[in-house]
């Protein structure tokens, strides 16, 4: 029985956004009306056909029947002149149809602005430009998405000033339960949408160092799922290659990175707000935030000198060095003052409070630079590590009873 399955053949569910619009259903009336080159039901369809839709050759003919779509008028014969004399109007980048693929062809556009404008020189403020355009960006493509699914998004019942449809913010497009964009991909596209929150509200200051880890994964992200939803022809790889960095990471170029990070007091009460509801591992996905290591390597051979990026075999010595780099400059385990209290409660010192906490680092002027117990984080925020926590424990055990 197994095998009688197995030769049966697969049935491929159509999508229900693989129909003709109305105009289209006119212009189809149109060309029926006109016959001629237009006899064949075949031709016909050859008009309204395209990569990121296909259409089911039956239709031609049920309309040609009236068995569907009856209500909707024919075009005049005007209307048909410009659709034949403008087709076939398609984007020469991506062959995308300008009127049928409008959705995708607006995400892709925006992205590319969000990035290109994030990585120009002399912009100060690049950061929130970035998060306004990305976001217009991830609207029009979960639009998109949801048009070829035949998923209904207008707000139901309701309309702009001028009358027109109202369709969902991104905010309601994530909380749909079909929306493709899920776990890390969503929650860091629901924090840059409260950190759009403040921006439109209220002023900022330069944002941009602390964020950026947020930002590339909100743009690797979406080209991550553009090519899976839309094909792989559409990334925008070609588009936006690595960009050059004009910075030399020393010692001192890290201090000022991590004094740079001086965030204004309500958008780090934002970020703190949001980040307080995730879990470790949803603030560890890389679809949340993703940061490189970058590391000076020097060619062995002439001809690879001038390769800016070289690419590694995992297992490999240089894979193994690099790693060891990485971990221990960037990865180092780090703790706000509430995680290091709990850590020491749970070691057997649940009097140890947070004001004693305090008091210790005070006294033992544990942040003063070069001691080692902790930096600043990455919004401004001191962080300790694990280097405190034993200091924290070993004062705990010499106080006796008082912590137990």
């Amino acid at each position: 029985m197994a095998d009688e399955e197995d030769k049966k053949p697969k049935v491929t569910k159509r999508r229900r956004g693989n129909t003709l619009e109305n105009w289209e259903i006119a212009i189809v009336k149109a060309m029926i009306r006109r016959g001629g080159l237009f006899t064949n039901d075949q031709d016909i369809l050859a008009y309204f056909t395209r990569p990121t839709r296909s259409v089911n050759h039956r239709l031609i003919g049920e309309i040609r029947n009236e068995a569907k779509h009856k209500a909707v008028k024919a075009g005049s014969d005007e209307d048909l002149d410009v659709f034949l004399a403008t087709w076939p109007d398609v984007d020469h980048e991506t062959g995308l149809s300008v009127r049928g693929d409008e959705l995708l062809i607006k995400a892709r556009e925006a992205m590319i602005a969000a990035v290109q404008t994030f990585n120009s020189a002399g912009l100060t403020f690049r950061a929130e430009l970035f998060i306004v355009t990305a976001i217009i960006a991830w609207t029009y493509l979960l639009h998109a998405w949801f048009r070829r699914e035949g998923v209904d998004y207008r707000y139901p019942s309701q309309k702009t000033k001028e009358g027109a449809d109202k369709y969902w913010d991104l905010g309601h497009c994530l909380k749909q339960t079909k929306c493709p964009a899920k776990g890390g991909v969503a929650k860091n596209l629901e924090f840059l949408i409260e950190l759009r929150h403040e921006i439109e509200h209220r002023s900022t200051n330069r944002i941009d160092d602390a964020l950026g880890a947020k930002l590339q994964s909100c743009a690797l992200n979406f080209n991550e799922l553009l090519k899976k939803e839309f094909g792989v022809q559409y990334g925008l790889e070609r588009r936006l290659p690595l960009a050059l960095q004009f910075v030399s990471f020393g010692s001192e170029q890290r201090t000022a990175l991590k004094k740079a990070a001086n965030l204004p007091k309500h958008i780090e009460a934002a970020i703190n707000a949001f980040e307080n509801g995730l879990t470790e591992d949803q603030m560890k996905d890389p679809a949340y935030r993703i940061s490189y290591g970058f590391v000076p390597m020097v060619a062995k051979k002439a001809g690879a000198a001038d390769t800016a990026v070289q690419i590694v075999s995992a297992g490999s010595d240089e894979a193994g060095e690099i790693e060891r780099i990485i971990l221990k400059e960037v990865n180092k385990e780090r703790y706000p003052p509430g995680k290091v209290v709990n850590k020491v409660n749970a070691a057997g010192f649940p009097r140890f409070r947070i004001q004693d906490h305090t008091d210790l680092w005070k006294e033992l002027d544990a942040k003063k630079e070069g001691k080692g117990f902790g930096c600043v984080g990455d919004y401004g925020n001191w962080v300790w590590f694990d280097r405190w926590i034993e200091e924290v424990l070993k004062h705990c055990e010499a106080k006796g009873a008082t912590y137990r």
